[in-house]
């Protein structure tokens, strides 16, 4: 990224940023993230509109929205240019926005007090009609909650305050990519400040840079390739996928997420990052609960997970005979679906050159009964292929180390690679940072596959078998460091130091002490007797 770019692409986080703030004092960040994402959504669909009609009748490319809305007013009046206009907007974008619906003519409409909200609910139920791809996009955003406003003007005042903030936004000329990466960075503000558990569960950048790199490794030149994530959230750990590839525009995208407003954040964040409608397919369902896709294709090159942790879940008898786990003759336990959606993610992983990432916590690697029939089951496989141990307070909402682990279906031998990076990363004051050299170092030791001291081990079949197929990554990477031997002679010269300034420091106290008077003679008297047995 030039740094151009990234100023950008900063001031664009910074200004997405300050409109929350209009928010923050009425609502939880779970609420308020689907009213500020969704109007920045309008804003993108709406100018991209009115600069596509400005530049299609202007022999010059124009990024001025108040120009380019007086022209698409001005097309819009005449009948057969308005019928040009609106054949080539759907065909080429496939929606278009009445005149007096843009963003733009709204917030013209809210600077002469004219602005009312059913304009722009108006505006939401249009596009949704518009386009299949657009269904329900909208359905989070209750412009008339009582958490905006107790009445209809507080609520309007609050939708205008954002809107104003949200205009200075300049999306003109830049690419779908700059700004879905100011979107995306404002969803992880998002999930570090939420106190409860994300509405989705957001992926740190640095953890989906390191997955992915590795998920795509040897395979960045490669034309349609395919990644699936099950659990997918917002849709950044599958969007990473176009930063690493030499053929983007080709990369097909399939997602599954339950919780409907995330979901619909998925889909904003593809269409953001200029994805094209046939290369995406998102699927709003429980993942556990009823297998997808069951449809072609059902295997992909790459699966990339973040589940939620330790979820509960059925476990239902009816399972046993699902394709996804009938075959390990076990299932998850009831109270911990770990092995549920890591076994679901690998289940639709390709037999043929396909890496599954998913990122869990520690217990899996070593907790017993179910778990650990699963676990073993995997390794005689040789499906486990790699073993990484990240840091601690790495991820929004928890401060537990986590692992991320790396299954292939077509090992020819049953060796694991462990990497303890659990050192790997810059403390911060409330969450911890890996860099790119953090990542870059995780990344060469999964590629050379070999011992490291104090970092990366490989471990044969047979040395996991004697350790009863516990995975915990201490057994295998030891990260000991010996204490320096300190010499008696330098320990008795701190320890005679030490002394002095204590004999010094209580010299001053004493002096001190000696100064206070009582204010009475009884009181005077109390305090000397004391005074007489603390010295003691």
């Amino acid at each position: 990224m030039s740094n151009s770019k990234e100023q950008r692409t900063q001031t664009l986080s910074q200004a997405l940023w300050n409109s929350a703030n209009i928010l923050r004092s009425k609502m939880d960040a779970n609420d308020y993230k689907s009213y500020l994402l969704g109007l920045v959504f309008y804003k993108f669909l709406s100018d991209k509109v009115l600069l596509y009609t400005a530049n299609n009748l202007l022999e010059e490319e124009t990024d001025d929205l108040q120009l380019a809305q007086k022209i698409y007013e001005e097309a819009y009046s005449d009948p057969e240019q308005k019928e040009d206009i609106l054949n080539i907007l759907k065909e080429e974008i496939s929606y278009a926005i009445e005149p007096q619906l843009t963003f733009t003519a709204l917030v013209n409409q809210i600077n002469t007090g004219e602005f009312q909200l059913e304009s722009l609910a108006q505006g939401f139920r249009n596009i949704e009609q518009a386009n299949e791809i657009f269904e329900n996009m909208f359905e989070d955003i209750d412009l008339y909650s009582k958490k905006l406003g107790q009445t209809p003007q507080k609520q309007n005042a609050t939708i205008s305050a954002i809107m104003k903030e949200l205009a200075v936004l300049d999306v003109a000329g830049h690419s779908g990519d700059l700004l879905g990466d100011a979107y995306e960075d404002l969803i992880g503000k998002f999930a570090g400040e939420s106190v409860k558990k994300a509405g989705e569960f957001y992926t740190p950048q640095p953890v989906a840079k390191l997955m992915t790199q590795i998920a795509i490794h040897g395979r960045e030149n490669q034309r349609g390739f395919t990644v699936y994530d099950p659990t997918m959230g917002s849709g950044s750990l599958l969007l990473n996928a176009k930063k690493y590839s030499n053929e983007p525009g080709y990369i097909s995208y399939y997602g599954q997420e339950l919780n409907t407003s995330t979901y619909n954040l998925a889909r904003m964040n593809m269409l953001l990052h200029g994805v094209a409608n046939e290369n995406q397919k998102l699927h709003n369902a429980d993942t556990l609960d009823k297998d997808w896709p069951t449809d072609e294709p059902t295997d992909f090159d790459a699966v990339l997970m973040n589940p939620p942790y330790s979820a509960k879940w059925t476990a239902d008898k009816g399972f046993l005979q699902d394709p996804r786990f009938s075959s390990f003759g076990v299932l998850a336990p009831k109270s911990k679906a770990d092995f549920a959606f890591l076994l679901h993610g690998f289940y639709h992983l390709k037999q043929n050159g396909g890496v599954m990432a998913i990122v869990l916590p520690h217990g899996v690697l070593f907790r017993g009964n179910a778990e650990g029939k699963i676990r073993k089951h995997l390794l005689e496989e040789g499906a486990i292929d790699t073993i990484i141990g990240m840091p601690a307070n790495i991820f929004y909402n928890t401060s537990i180390p986590t692992t991320v682990i790396i299954l292939k279906k077509d090992r020819t031998n049953r060796d694991v690679l462990f990497i303890d990076a659990s050192k790997e990363f810059d403390k911060g004051k409330n969450q911890n940072t890996m860099t790119d050299e953090h990542i870059q170092k995780i990344l060469d030791a999964y590629i050379k596959r070999e011992d490291i001291d104090k970092f990366a081990h490989v471990a044969s079949f047979d040395e996991i078998k004697e350790n009863d197929f516990n995975l915990n990554i201490p057994r295998y990477v030891d990260t000991f460091e010996e204490e320096e031997v300190v010499p008696l002679t330098e320990i008795v010269t701190n320890i005679n130091e030490t002394r002095t300034e204590i004999e010094k420091t209580t010299k001053e106290l004493y002096g001190l002490l000696d100064e206070l008077v009582g204010t009475t003679p009884e009181a005077d008297k109390e305090l000397q007797e004391f005074l007489a047995k603390f010295k003691k």
